[in-house]
């Protein structure tokens, strides 16, 4: 039996026997216990399996399946290649420390036997995804991942009413995905005579009478399925109101690798099922990334709702790994053999993969320390809690330079790879990338300027200053099965990006690349756009600018003692009053005036006078609320119609049997003319 036989059928019997150890736990700290050791041993055995596949192993399951409905279908297989590999690998990792988190995080529903079953499955089905080698077997890892994580979402949804209709939203959206997958899959199906993901892959499209016309529908299909949980504009609803209101810890998952599958599904059919398309597919693709990702840091840079802030983020990162994917698809698409920059693309996407795993998990989970030892996750009311968890706000700084892609953090590798495709992509006998690319660097560009922006609101306001209610001047540190995963995901940040270089090999073997190098010790090189990245020679150079700055600064410093004043004005003087500080909503009030047609901000102001005169106020108290600009101009107009339609429609109706039978027979001679006609 191969390494990746066994990590999958280990995986299968480790999520059983954690469901059957909850349920037979009796004591709730001992279903905890449980239950989170289960869950970590699914995600680790998940782990190990991926790193096996993508290390070439070479393993399946196979379970013979025949429905009748005509051709027998093909067996359901689990059989991950390379590229699954890499998404196993994150899914179980990122699972693993969830759960251990989970153990120390979790009350009330979520930490009930329904919570960690459905925590366990939620896991197994995640990392059965990209172990899927036919579309049922596909279909239904994914089903299953929907239902444990609506499960999930609802956890709570006794304690606040907002947890029914973010969970409302959620299971909306990704049945609509399944939906859509399923028929995307049939027209494959329909079209090659085949599940099985090989024999999709070895029937080219173009081999068919009409062959490139069911690809592009089939490809629409999946796309949409797939993007729809990955959360891009404008498939994103669900996003922003389902991570606020999981469990931290599944929020954790659901942010840093459940998106993910929907990423998998798009490398899926760039690399494997559908390659070589249209060239219309990969600038789709271009601008469904690009809008996704400046409206998602846009959202994310003045949200004070701190894990809305974290989601609105991921919607971000997503929009980047989409265009990643559209930039190898454009590179390489035709009848040109996809080398080069196309390949450089792809393992720009991979990198982005990890990288955005490793600190979103680290963002989240320590949202939920922040919330679970302050009992708040609006920035507007935290402050000072450096002092009071430094294990959390180290943890969470560094994750917080990952995202804002800082060196020396995997954020700044995977999006300098991106920006190197970018800028290198050869546009000169190319007139589509010669102005599609360009376009997306800027789109980049300003994405992190607003990531960092946004980052730096998120640290400084929640950690830094005074604490502005008495749930972040009481705060504490955390437990220790939640500051170990803490401690650990952080040190994943830092490792990955001071050392690319093996990981960028490792993850361009994964999909035949043949444009990344290692360089010196640690480093990649890119030959392909002749690029060059050695961390730790830049890590030199930056501390040879730095220390003797800081020295400098020091000396000074001791030169001239610090001295306390109290100025009458306050002027130069001391800040006693936390009123007197920035807060989430004043730090990001430029950037809303700048971006106000986007945004539509709804601002409030009552003025309370002394007396008639005006001249002399009481009290003024400002408000603002920005709501999300798709949902209220797509989705709520939509929604309205819908219902009006449905109370219109209730007319009909009115209790008379004669019209009921009347509308029978009406279906039965409009079914009769159908099939006459098809007949012909």
């Amino acid at each position: 039996m191969s390494v990746v036989t066994a990590g999958l059928l280990a995986q299968l019997a480790a999520a059983f026997l954690t469901v059957g150890a909850v349920m037979a736990a009796k004591r709730p700290s001992h279903r905890s216990r449980a239950g989170a050791i289960g869950s970590a041993l699914v995600g680790l055995a998940a782990a190990v399996t991926g790193l096996a596949a993508m290390s070439g192993a070479i393993g399946s399951i196979s379970i013979p399946i025949s429905i009748p409905l005509g051709a027998p279908l093909d067996p359901l297989t689990l059989a991950p290649g390379r590229l699954g590999g890499v998404f196993m690998t994150v899914a179980g990792a990122v699972g693993a420390l969830a759960a251990v988190y989970g153990a120390g995080y979790a009350r009330g529903a979520a930490a009930s036997r329904t919570g960690w079953s459905a925590f366990a499955f939620f896991l197994l089905g995640l990392q059965l995804v990209p172990a899927a080698d036919d579309a049922v077997s596909l279909l239904l890892a994914w089903e299953v991942m929907a239902f444990a994580s609506t499960v999930l979402v609802l956890a709570e949804h006794a304690e606040r009413a907002e947890v029914r209709s973010a969970a409302l939203w959620y299971a909306v959206m990704t049945h609509l995905s399944f939906l859509l997958l399923l028929a995307g899959f049939a027209v494959l199906a329909a079209t090659t005579g085949h599940t099985a993901f090989p024999a999709i892959a070895a029937a080219h499209p173009a081999a068919h009478p009409g062959g490139w016309t069911a690809a592009s529908t089939a490809f629409c299909l999946l796309a949409l399925g797939f993007v729809t949980k990955a959360g891009v504009v404008p498939l994103h609803v669900w996003l922003p109101r389902a991570h606020p209101q999981a469990p931290s810890h599944v929020s954790a998952v659901m942010s840093a690798a459940m998106v993910k599958a929907g990423v998998y599904g798009m490398l899926l059919l760039a690399v494997r099922l559908l390659p070589g398309g249209p060239r219309w597919w990969a600038v789709a693709v271009l601008v469904v990334g690009a809008v996704s990702a400046v409206y998602g840091i846009l959202e994310a840079s003045v949200a004070s709702d701190l894990k809305r802030l974290l989601a609105y983020s991921t919607t971000e990162n997503v929009g980047l790994m989409l265009t990643a994917v559209a930039a190898a698809m454009l590179l390489g698409s035709g009848a040109r053999p996809r080398t080069g920059v196309a390949d450089v693309a792809l393992t720009a996407c991979l990198l982005l993969v990890v990288s955005h795993a490793a600190f979103k998990t680290v963002l989240f989970l320590g949202a939920g320390a922040v919330l679970h030892a302050t009992g708040e996750r609006d920035l507007d009311q935290l402050g000072g809690l450096r002092a009071r968890m430094p294990l959390t706000a180290s943890a969470f700084g560094i994750a917080c330079l990952g995202a804002a892609a800082l060196p020396v953090t995997s954020g700044f590798v995977a999006e300098w790879v991106l920006l190197q495709v970018l800028i290198h992509g050869n546009g000169r006998s190319d007139r589509l990338v010669a102005v599609t690319l360009p376009i997306t660097v800027s789109v980049v560009a300003l994405t992190a300027g607003l990531a960092l922006l946004t980052f730096v609101k998120a640290y400084g306001i929640a950690f830094l200053a005074r604490p502005r209610s008495p749930g972040a001047a009481d705060a504490h540190e955390v437990g220790a099965t939640m500051r170990w995963p803490l401690a650990i995901g952080a040190a994943v940040v830092v490792v990955l990006g001071m050392a690319p270089g093996p990981l960028s090999q490792a993850l361009a073997a994964v999909v035949g690349a043949k444009g990344v190098e290692s360089v010196g010790v640690l480093g990649v090189r890119l030959p392909a756009v002749d690029a060059v990245l050695d961390p730790i020679a830049l890590s030199l150079l930056a501390a040879a600018v730095a220390i003797p700055v800081l020295v400098a600064a020091a000396l000074a410093a001791r030169r001239r003692p610090r001295r306390d004043v109290d100025l009458a004005w306050g002027c130069g003087g001391v800040r006693v009053s936390p009123r007197m500080q920035y807060t989430a909503t004043s730090y990001a009030e430029p950037l809303v005036r700048v971006f106000d047609e986007a945004l539509r901000p709804r601002r409030d102001l009552d003025v309370l006078h002394a007396d008639a005169s005006g001249l002399l106020d009481t009290k003024v108290h400002f408000s603002q609320k920005l709501a999300d600009v798709v949902e209220d101009r797509l989705y709520r107009p939509a929604l309205a119609r819908v219902l009006h339609a449905g109370v219109r429609a209730r007319r009909v109706q009115n209790g008379s049997i004669h019209r009921y039978l009347a509308f029978s027979f009406a279906a039965l001679a409009a079914l009769l003319t159908v099939v006459t006609v098809m007949s012909w």
